[in-house]
């Protein structure tokens, strides 16, 4: 068996990393673009929220309902920092994923252009091999003639 084809199964191999790679680096993604979502939903509620009490603030207020709003915003500032925290956790994650997707791409791409350079000495060998009988060949009835 030639070398380029026994090749073909380490190339498999890297194949299916790089493909694992992928679908690893989609998952990361998937989750990062989720928490991403839900920042921005929270930050729009939170801003939403504000908007109202802002606006129902024209007459007289309750300091208890006052202090009940305040203590809210309080909560959701905690809970939009705890989900900020979520979003660079998986970011870093989706980054190291990336990577390693990358990392696996270029394996495969180097072992595709290993086993194409195999293929080249290999037909090199068969070329020169072919040219050689052919010498041998043309010299035996170029002294067969000369008898």
């Amino acid at each position: 068996m030639l070398r380029s084809q026994r090749l073909g199964v380490v190339l498999s191999l890297e194949e299916r990393k790089e493909q694992k790679a992928l679908e690893l680096m989609g998952q990361a993604r998937e989750l990062m673009e989720q928490h991403k979502g839900q920042v921005e939903n929270l930050n729009r509620y939170q801003q939403e929220y504000r908007d109202q009490i802002r606006n129902s603030q024209h007459g007289v207020v309750q300091v208890s309902r006052l202090q009940a709003w305040q203590a809210f915003i309080a909560q959701l500032d905690q809970v939009i920092l705890q989900q900020q925290k979520q979003l660079v956790q998986a970011e870093a994650v989706y980054e190291a994923r990336r990577s390693e997707w990358q990392q696996a791409w270029e394996r495969r791409r180097g072992m595709e252009k290993y086993i194409e350079s195999c293929r080249k000495q290999e037909q090199n060998a068969r070329d020169m091999q072919e040219q050689k009988l052919s010498d041998e060949a043309a010299g035996r009835a170029f002294s067969r003639r000369g008898r």
